[in-house]
């Protein structure tokens, strides 16, 4: 790699660093872990692009209610794994809403990352 290459990186690192998204994305107790309403698990496909997002006791809710929950998850994943934040979610015909099932008192959604 390039000394060029090497100079942006460290830049970009250090800029990333100072602006607090590294303790977003990746934890560390920071504020915005506590402003979610609801915690959320990843669970990946046989393609790593394809996964799912459980939302934890969201039991009796909306898919409005847990939808900022739901992207966050699925930004974290899509961002750390490919590099972009961009997914696509599973519509329902029904609502043209985001697909979901429960199972007892979580909500799991389906969706796909699509950075390259």
């Amino acid at each position: 790699m390039s000394l060029k290459r090497w100079i942006i990186l460290g830049s970009i690192a250090l800029i990333v660093s100072g602006c607090g998204v590294r303790e977003r994305l990746f934890g560390g107790g920071g504020q915005s872990d506590r402003a979610l309403p609801y915690r959320t698990t990843i669970s990946k496909g046989e393609d790593r692009r394809d996964f799912s997002v459980r939302v934890v006791r969201a039991g009796g809710v909306t898919v409005d209610d847990v939808r900022e929950s739901a992207r966050f998850g699925a930004t974290r994943y899509c961002l750390t794994t490919f590099g972009g934040a961009d997914a696509r979610w599973a519509i329902s015909p029904q609502t043209g809403d985001w697909a979901f099932t429960r199972d007892g008192q979580d909500m799991i959604f389906q969706a796909r990352c699509t950075a390259r």
